[in-house]
């Protein structure tokens, strides 16, 4: 998600205000605040975006018809698709390319979802938890493939997966794992911790798929409860009431600053004693997208006269 954001402020570093951005970049309220104060402007469709202009595609990724109607307008396009969505659309278009029933796992109106679905809408049935599977229906059971959106809560998709195969035995699943690396070890870390906390204090927006899941996750660990909050200013102080522990997590797009913010706030509070809980090392760090890579010139020759002594 920092790839996403980092891309946007280097495409107004570039080409200067205004730069264009289909949808919300990641899904975070500061984010895309602090982004419209240097100049981003925020738009849902292609076109609203003035003939020409640069336009930057979120992390959520976008179908190939969005593609289409910004080459129709003559826009300059900056793709900031995560490359694990990307992945995913290339699963997508290989499955269809051999004919295969694809069941999506994701949320409706997601983004994500949208645009995965639109790499091949002939062949893809999208499937909205595990109590959407009794309305899958597929030519052949035996030629059956799942997806999954990105931001999922693992134990999530596993569960829609099991009840797809009492279904459809011969389901075959995708050749690599398809939820987010920061997705799931943010989960993994609450889990760890969430037996042991009275509440979990979740940073992150509404409307973002993997900020939410915290939130499940957090309860079904055992957390007695758990809310989500964008600032430190909207925890309410009565969530504090009998409270010993408070766990602290954030979304995969949040800022540090936003949970720092937190901390100082339960600090404040008498909760000044922090243990780290880390469920992995994130190590993994993607290139911006190649429209804003600098060019590679080949170094000119020296043809300076050696100097002798």
């Amino acid at each position: 998600m920092d790839r996403a954001v980092v891309a946007v402020e280097r495409a107004l570093e570039i080409h200067g205000a205004p730069v264009y951005v289909r949808k919300q970049i990641v899904h975070n309220k500061h984010v895309v605040a602090t982004l419209e104060r240097r100049g981003a402007v925020f738009v849902e469709e292609t076109d609203e975006v003035p003939e020409g202009a640069v336009v930057v595609f979120s992390a959520h990724g976008v179908s190939p018809a969005v593609h289409q109607e910004a080459a129709a307008r003559g826009l300059r396009t900056i793709d900031a698709t995560c490359p694990l969505v990307t992945k995913v659309h290339q699963e997508a278009k290989r499955f269809a390319r051999d004919d295969y029933d694809i069941l999506l796992i994701g949320h409706r109106g997601h983004e994500e979802v949208e645009g995965t679905s639109g790499e091949a809408p002939e062949h893809i049935q999208l499937v909205d938890g595990a109590d959407d599977v009794a309305n899958v229906q597929v030519r052949d059971p035996e030629k059956v493939v799942w997806l999954s959106q990105t931001t999922l809560s693992v134990d999530e998709t596993l569960a829609t997966v099991d009840q797809l195969k009492n279904r459809f035995p011969g389901l075959q699943a995708p050749p690599s794992d398809d939820i987010c690396y920061a997705t799931q070890n943010r989960q993994q870390a609450v889990k760890q911790m969430a037996a042991e906390c009275d509440l979990v204090v979740v940073v992150g927006s509404t409307n973002s798929s993997n900020s939410v899941r915290l939130v499940e996750v957090a309860l079904e660990a055992g957390a007695r409860a758990s809310y989500l909050v964008d600032f430190a200013s909207e925890i309410d102080e009565k969530w504090l009431a009998g409270v010993g522990t408070v766990g602290v997590t954030s979304g995969a797009s949040v800022p540090e600053i936003l949970v720092s913010e937190v901390l100082d706030w339960l600090a404040e509070r008498g909760y000044a004693d922090v243990e780290t809980v880390k469920a992995a090392e994130e190590r993994l760090v993607f290139a911006l997208p190649h429209e804003l890579r600098p060019s590679r010139r080949p170094a000119a020759a020296d043809t300076t006269p050696a100097q002798t002594d």
